[in-house]
């Protein structure tokens, strides 16, 4: 058995999608896709005393391009990022044992492709969770046509036999085509989740996993599903 996920790359993304990687034995990035604006590929909320407040990323006005082909203009994001981090969490009972690491990659670090970002993010969180989901692109492997086929073919590829998906998927995503070629498909659930100690006012789950790494540290997983 090898379970597979398919799932377009976010920046410093939620809590929820870090169990997704961690339920499967291959994480494939797929940021071949069209790019959304206003969505979660460049940006993010973390809590502060006055409320939520968005990281954006700068990516320019131009949709028409894949999330792989996204450049950012400058990197003065950086330090205005981490200054906003550093603002709301320093507070954090766990804010200097996670700085430690994430830190470096804001003010030490150069970048200018919105992937090669996420992904950097997205693999030091694991690192520090101890997930050891293998991670790939999809553009390492032969891309079909259809949004199903393409999932489908891709889990062939890499000898997948379950792939699981987000709900959100259930609207386009025709369950006849992973049955014909004998893949299980699952639908993820992302309910369920215990809160934790967090800062500034009311529990909030949809917000960055950096509010509960720096909350919460090497116990983050206490409160995740797949995280051991």
């Amino acid at each position: 058995m090898k379970k597979i996920a398919i799932v377009q790359s976010n920046y410093i993304p939620w809590k929820g999608y870090f169990d997704l990687i961690a339920a499967v034995d291959e994480f494939i990035i797929y940021d071949d896709v069209q790019f959304t604006r206003n969505d979660w590929r460049n940006r993010n909320q973390i809590k502060t005393p006055q409320g939520l407040q968005w990281l954006t990323l700068p990516v320019g006005g131009d949709i028409r391009r894949s999330v792989r082909d996204v450049q950012l203009p400058n990197t003065r994001w950086q330090v205005k990022h981490w200054k906003a981090l550093e603002c709301n969490y320093r507070r954090a009972s766990r804010f200097n044992e996670v700085a430690a690491w994430l830190e470096p990659l804001y003010l030490a670090e150069f970048h200018t492709q919105l992937s090669q970002i996420n992904r950097r993010f997205i693999e030091s969180v694991c690192h520090y969770l101890g997930i050891g989901t293998k991670i790939t692109n999809s553009w390492d492997y032969t891309l079909l046509h259809g949004k199903t086929e393409r999932l489908v073919g891709l889990c062939t590829q890499v000898g997948g036999t379950e792939y699981i998906s987000g709900p959100a998927a259930k609207n386009y995503i025709q369950e006849g085509e992973f049955a014909d070629s004998g893949i299980k498909l699952t639908w993820f659930d992302y309910s369920g989740y215990r809160e934790y100690p967090q800062l500034w006012g009311e529990f909030i789950h949809g917000v960055s996993i950096l509010d509960l790494l720096f909350n919460c540290g090497k116990d983050a997983p206490r409160y995740m599903r797949y995280v051991r």
